[in-house]
């Protein structure tokens, strides 16, 4: 296996050990391709997605940073549509800072706590 690819699974693993999504709270979890990023929020005590964003169906330009802000509100505006204001963060793996960063802070803007 790629050395890069098993570092981040293992880190991705370590993570969800102590993180868990709820109905009230669920987790946002993230994937970063290397042309697209995508979010969704999963309940994992029922094993459901609760809402789904990702910069595949976008007609969107501008840099991939400028685009994972618009998936992260377009996410946001979905899950307070569907009544849920608060949830967990689930980095999955991936470094805090660029696309993620950019994501979380847009779903901030669109309205979710974390």
């Amino acid at each position: 296996m790629d050395n890069k690819l098993y570092n981040r699974t293992r880190v991705k693993y370590r993570i969800r050990k102590k993180v868990n999504g709820t109905g009230t709270k669920p987790r946002l979890s993230v994937f970063r391709s290397n042309k697209e990023i995508y979010c969704q929020l999963i309940d994992d005590v029922n094993g459901v997605t609760l809402a789904s964003a990702s910069s595949k169906g976008m007609k969107l330009s501008g840099t991939k940073i400028a685009v994972a802000a618009e998936v992260g509100k377009s996410l946001a505006s979905k899950a307070v549509s569907a009544g849920i204001n608060e949830v967990v963060f689930d980095r999955g793996g991936y470094l805090y800072h660029g696309r993620v960063k950019s994501l979380a802070d847009g779903a901030r803007e669109g309205g979710l706590k974390f």
